[in-house]
């Protein structure tokens, strides 16, 4: 997924909690489907920077020199100016891209 396309912010913005959690009715509900995305979002970033940056380990154990790449450093830079895991999760939920469920809810809806 190419995070950089998505439309969250770069920096944290004040959000109306009472707003978010009219879905689910539930603030804590709401945070939690929140912070489960955002935890996915956070781990597929980190895959992404290790497959990115492994092509330029070096398996050398030469410590007389540390190799600098200009590619490596714009590939950090890159991933450093990314949104945080969470803006892209919260503006996600806001725009409805987030499935969630809860089984507890559902099992009391069958009964």
């Amino acid at each position: 997924m190419d995070y950089k396309k998505t439309n969250a912010p770069s920096n944290t913005v004040t959000r109306d909690m009472m707003e978010l959690s009219a879905d689910t009715g539930n603030i804590y509900e709401t945070v939690a489907i929140i912070s489960k995305r955002a935890n996915q979002i956070s781990v597929e970033i980190k895959n992404d920077l290790s497959k990115k940056l492994a092509e330029f380990a070096s398996y050398n154990d030469n410590l007389e020199e540390v190799f600098e790449n200009r590619e490596q450093i714009e590939i950090s830079r890159y991933y450093e100016k990314l949104p945080k895991p969470t803006l892209i999760a919260t503006q996600e939920y806001i725009e409805g891209k987030i499935y969630y469920r809860n089984p507890a809810k559902e099992k009391e809806r069958l009964q």
